[in-house]
């Protein structure tokens, strides 16, 4: 077997998706020497199109508010509604009459181009991207702690890249949490998606066409519509297997059946031709045990993700990508990257998400509308508004002893602190 290329940087960033890229951009800037690791070619696929307000604030960091503002893969997003089961439209939560800052106008992106964005200024920044190279082990010394990556590039060739730090940005491929058996699903959040895209299907005039609309179904399933540009759709129904699959596991009479129980999401995909396949995927909600161990940062979705009702994968994706750059900078400033290092990292994360978590345990609580609720309580609407845009560094106590009133609002997730490793006994640690 031929031996390995070795390479020495200062960080490792595995995954070139939002948070990876954000990631390797803020240690680049750093003037940290970074290798970006992505498997896939430079365009790539993604779904989760709707930016929420507050991503606003990492694209700043990363100097991209004009290039996504000017770009053609954009489309200004102004608000988000509902659509209840029987049609009925609510008033649009208007992120401007929230707040007179820039991020009242966030956007729909087509991923393939924002992603491929976020890779470019990566590489502008000066990370060293690994383009169509696939990480295979994680490499630790013999303490446990991880000092590196094995991968092969596009034509076979080992590689093997050595840092004090390494940064899991692997997305739902949870590269380490599934190698080192950290996965902890939500269990009340185990949905199903299946969607598609269409062009041509009714859109909403002024501010309101790029709303990004939750539609309602029975039994607390619903549709995502977020209009994107060149008169393009993404349309995606969630909900539980078992209503999902009950009848068929034929996809495309799934999802036609579920347009047809939904009057609103029915008469606006009339006129629309569909113009992909459907996808689908599964068991949305999970969160590792661990955020970090010695050598070792999660970030993104390979740390936790969440249900996607409110659009906030892009947002922690970023967020996160963000934080832990400044975070490894630290700790590398420091020569110290211990688990411990990202104590505070990780709970910043958990405290961001758990608003959110709660929110959407609510949306799913067959006894709970939000549009009844505000009817009710009014003076809770910024509250709620808050954490629909992400400003999620509040404290969101009072509002939720409020909705728990009439929905289900869990205790946060006791896990995802740092682990903290034996010091004996530990070997590479290798693919399950």
């Amino acid at each position: 077997m031929s031996q390995p290329n070795t390479h020495d940087y200062d960080a490792l960033v595995i995954g070139a998706g939002p948070a990876g890229c954000a990631a390797a951009a803020v240690l680049a800037e750093h003037g940290r020497r970074v290798a970006l690791l992505e498997r896939t070619p430079r365009r790539r696929y993604s779904v989760g199109e709707s930016l929420i307000p507050h991503c606003w604030d990492a694209l700043d960091r990363l100097g991209l508010v004009e290039a996504v503002e000017k770009s053609s893969f954009s489309f200004p997003k102004y608000a988000v509604q509902f659509v209840g089961t029987a049609g009925n439209v609510s008033k649009a939560f208007y992120f401007f009459q929230h707040t007179d800052h820039p991020r009242s106008r966030t956007w729909q992106v087509v991923r393939e181009d924002f992603d491929k964005l976020l890779r470019d200024n990566a590489q502008c920044a000066g990370a060293t991207l690994f383009e169509e190279t696939r990480a295979r082990e994680l490499i630790q010394d013999p303490s446990g702690a991880v000092v590196g990556v094995r991968a092969v590039d596009a034509a076979g060739t080992p590689l093997e890249l050595r840092a004090p730090i390494t940064i899991d940005a692997t997305g739902r491929d949870t590269f380490a949490q599934s190698r080192l058996g950290w996965r902890v699903p939500d269990a009340k959040l185990k949905k199903m998606a299946i969607w598609t895209y269409f062009r041509g299907a009714k859109r909403a005039e002024g501010l309101d066409e790029g709303s990004t609309m939750v539609v309602y179904l029975p039994e607390k399933g619903w549709f995502w519509y977020i209009p994107l540009p060149d008169d393009v759709v993404s349309v995606g129904v969630v909900a539980d297997k078992d209503t999902l699959f009950h009848d068929t596991k034929d996809l495309g009479e799934i999802f036609e059946r579920e347009v047809a129980r939904q009057p609103w999401m029915a008469e606006r995909l009339a006129p629309g031709v569909r113009i992909d396949e459907l996808r689908v995927t599964s068991e949305f909600s999970y969160r590792s045990q661990h955020c970090a161990m010695d050598g070792l940062v999660l970030a993104g979705d390979a740390f936790a993700f969440l249900d996607p009702v409110f659009s906030s994968g892009v947002y922690f994706a970023l967020m996160s990508g963000v934080m832990a750059g400044d975070a490894v900078h630290a700790a590398l400033a420091a020569d110290d990257t211990r688990a411990a290092r990202f104590r505070e990292y990780g709970a910043a994360f958990r405290r961001q998400i758990e608003p959110m978590r709660r929110l959407v345990y609510a949306f799913y609580d067959t006894d709970f509308r939000f549009g009844q609720f505000l009817k009710q309580h009014p003076e809770q609407r910024t509250d709620l508004t808050d954490v629909l845009i992400g400003h999620l560094t509040k404290n969101f106590d009072s509002f939720f002893a409020e909705v728990a009133r009439y929905a289900e609002v869990p205790d946060p997730l006791p896990h995802g602190a740092p682990y903290e490793a034996p010091r004996a006994g530990a070997r590479d640690a290798s693919p399950a």
